[in-house]
């Protein structure tokens, strides 16, 4: 069960954006950051759930070629943590996030991980730490992820998308009308050849209850795996019918590890597009 100063919190962010036109959701985020609000949402350190399966050096994700490394996104970054930990993992990585304060605060928290990092980036203290070229690089970026003006500092002349994209507390941030939109630039933004990883959260909240956090109990394989927009109720919550969707699931597991926040209903799944 949530404690009481979790909930408060929640009740707090979803009252933020009350009546906000779904156009205008990243002022809102900006806000918060601004007035130092984002206890709200801060989990203070990086996903155990990704680290666990990055560690288990997962057949799903690309080989890298030659010495190019894998590239990372991570949109609505927040403070950095999973950034940061990635690149502590070999992959050149890219946060994304509409808040410049925000961004600094990643850019702060990157540089201290990565010249000295934490314990909570590992899995345990037997994972061998990174030195050196080992480490990926970090940059981050200010942008709207449904515009694509920001994807002018990404490309090369060689990228042909992400190789890894990872979805926790970004998909459930946003409005549910902007759901579909969510799926067409994942689609977009993934290379032929990449995955997207997302930490379902939140699962035990009722799909109608007022966000952010939205409920996501059945959204991710409703809009990846079905092709639909992602606005359901919990009757049409089950994974069932035809699936039109631009996306397979090639792994969902609830994993040994994750946040307290998700009242131990998260699950750890992972989406490839169809070949």
């Amino acid at each position: 069960m949530a404690s009481d100063n979790q909930s408060e919190a929640l009740a707090q962010l979803a009252a933020h954006f009350i009546n906000r036109d779904p156009n205008d959701q990243s002022s809102g985020w900006v806000e918060l950051w601004n007035t130092e609000r984002t206890h709200v949402w801060d989990r203070g350190g990086p996903s155990p759930a990704l680290i666990d399966w990055i560690e288990s050096n997962p057949d799903l994700l690309p080989r890298p070629t030659g010495d190019r490394r894998l590239k990372a996104l991570v949109p609505g970054c927040g403070k950095g943590y999973d950034v940061a930990m990635l690149a502590l993992h070999g992959f050149d990585v890219y946060g994304l996030d509409v808040s410049p304060k925000g961004l600094e605060t990643a850019d702060a928290y990157t540089k201290a991980e990565l010249r000295e990092p934490l314990p909570h980036n590992f899995a345990s203290d037997d994972t061998n730490r990174p030195s050196g070229d080992a480490i990926g690089t970090v940059k981050f970026l200010n942008g709207d992820f449904f515009k694509k003006d920001w994807e002018k500092d990404v490309s090369t002349g060689e990228f042909q998308g992400f190789d890894l994209i990872y979805d926790y507390t970004f998909l459930c941030a946003l409005a549910p009308e902007m759901r579909k939109g969510w799926e067409q630039r994942m689609s977009e933004l993934l290379s032929p050849t990449g995955v997207l990883a997302c930490l379902e959260f939140p699962l035990f909240k009722n799909l109608k209850a007022q966000g952010p956090p939205w409920g996501l109990k059945g959204v991710y394989w409703n809009i990846l795996a079905k092709g639909d927009d992602g606005i359901i109720d919990e009757d049409s919550a089950g994974e069932i019918g035809p699936l039109e969707g631009r996306f397979e699931r090639a792994l969902y597991i609830k994993p040994p590890r994750s946040y307290e926040s998700g009242q131990g209903t998260d699950m750890f799944s992972v989406w490839r597009l169809k070949r």
